[in-house]
């Protein structure tokens, strides 16, 4: 009887265990079917936010300013919302399990740069056309559009790992064609535009992404011999010397543009991401010492031979020199700054068309006299998290060309975000480069939307895949 006991005692504990290894098993299905829907209607919630946030602000606006509401950005607003709806759905139904952050965060920038760059048309009685607002939000809605396309046609990442020196190449003839004569135009004493009737365009901005790309699969091809370590010095192992024609190359090239373009900001960038890119690659500490040298002696060369790199090292290390000259767009910018305080004085209550460029290099001086010390770094922490989803999408990568991928494209931001703003704070000297998402460029929300797909698609390839590893 007592065998017999035991027999069903046991007989009935494994019933149950199996019984709960199958809720279990069940739950967890459930769980797996659920997350999508969980993910995306925090998306949209987010999103839904984020738009409410950019009308809320052109609302004030018109009321601060005109005293009343206008329908000069019903339209095209309408077709950006729409079209930022879209690339909600599109992302649904081709990335369900993207990371839902992402596209609320750069929602919120967009929409926020759109109602300061009314009211700095407003400051300046443009209006239709010719008004910043209206044409940020066509080019707007034509970037998330390109951002859909991107989403949907490129289901897998590691297609683009297939044509890295294909995407080199394309990245070098888009870097040369503003040096065309007839085809490139000049703009603000750089080269780095194209003209084609009345259609303007900055083919760097795409190159970025497509220089990114390359950079990922090239270093995935030869990180084994970059990582190898030469003589110690200081504390520091360096890479053989065999070693750096690659950082010897892609430096040429950042001072070639700075040269030949006049653009210090975008030489600054290429060379920037290359370097980042190139340490995550290989965790050799040498690399960035190394080329961190080269680009400051370059910089400094260049300071004592071309008069456009030494008048903003100038500007930098003394713009009170000339504040009515040559320091006045610098120094505009600071008293804006400085006038907005802890708060700012309100949308619609500064006076951001007393600095030059307001719309481009300097919005950001303009949003921080209007919203204030705490309204930019509200700014900075958007930035800070799509630049941290960017580099948790690397982090958490199946593949080593995801990985650095992912985190280049998060790279191609900080690095923006660190120029501009670092050249209007005094931090850096000042250069040329647009805000993401929030300065007047439609080159530039095109290519800053693109990335948001991209990073929309590598965040849906992270869950639930094995591990993939490339090597060459």
């Amino acid at each position: 009887m007592s065998d017999t006991g035991n027999t069903s005692n046991t007989g009935t504990t494994q019933s149950r265990t199996k019984d709960a290894r199958t809720s279990e098993t069940v739950l967890q299905r459930i769980t797996a079917l659920r997350a999508p829907r969980l993910l995306r209607g925090l998306e949209l919630s987010l999103l839904l936010f984020a738009l409410a946030i950019g009308v809320a602000a052109v609302v004030i606006v018109d009321l601060t300013v005109n005293e009343q509401l206008t329908t000069a950005l019903l339209l095209p607003g309408v077709l950006f919302i729409i079209a930022v709806l879209g690339l909600h759905i599109a992302t649904r139904i081709t990335a369900p399990d993207s990371d839902p952050l992402i596209l609320p965060l750069a929602a919120a920038l967009n929409s926020i740069g759109i109602a300061q760059l009314y009211r700095i048309d407003l400051a300046n009685g443009d209006s239709g056309w010719e008004a910043f607002s209206v044409r940020q939000l066509v080019w707007a809605t034509i970037a998330v559009v390109a951002a859909i396309v991107v989403l949907t046609v490129v289901r897998n990442h590691l297609t683009l790992y297939r044509y890295t020196y294909l995407f080199g190449l394309g990245a070098l003839v888009l870097l040369l064609l503003p040096m065309i004569p007839g085809l490139g135009v000049e703009v603000n004493g750089a080269q780095v535009w194209i003209s084609i009737g009345a259609f303007t365009f900055q083919p760097g901005e795409i190159a970025k992404i497509m220089l990114a790309i390359f950079f990922a699969g090239y270093l995935v091809r030869n990180a084994d011999a970059l990582s190898m370590v030469g003589k110690k010095a200081l504390g520091i192992r360096f890479p053989r010397g065999r070693d750096l024609g690659p950082l010897i190359v892609f430096w040429l090239l950042a001072m070639a543009v700075l040269i030949f373009q006049r653009d210090l900001g975008t030489s600054l960038l290429y060379f920037g991401l290359f370097l980042s890119m190139l340490y995550l690659a290989t965790g050799r500490v040498g690399w960035v010492v190394l080329g961190v040298g080269l680009f400051l002696a370059g910089g400094i060369a260049a300071s004592q031979l071309f008069d456009f790199v030494g008048n903003r090292f100038a500007n930098w290390l003394d713009p009170f020199a000339d504040p009515l000259g040559a320091s006045y767009q610098l120094v505009q910018g600071l008293f804006g700054m400085a006038n907005g305080g802890m708060t700012g004085t309100g949308l619609g209550q500064g006076f951001p068309d007393d600095t030059p460029y307001a719309e481009n290099d300097y919005i950001f001086a303009s949003l921080g006299e209007e919203l204030g010390l705490v309204g930019l770094f509200v700014i900075l922490a958007a930035y800070l998290l799509l630049v941290g989803r960017a580099l948790r999408i690397g982090f958490a990568g199946q593949d080593d060309f995801g990985k650095l991928l992912a985190a280049g494209l998060g790279f191609i931001i900080a690095l923006q975000v660190f120029i501009i703003v670092g050249g209007i704070t005094l931090v850096i000297p000042l250069t040329g480069l647009t805000l993401p998402f929030l300065a007047a460029g439609g080159s530039s929300l095109v290519s800053n939307w693109v990335i948001v797909a991209l990073l929309l698609r590598m965040s849906n390839s992270i869950r639930n895949r094995p591990k993939l590893v490339i090597r060459a």
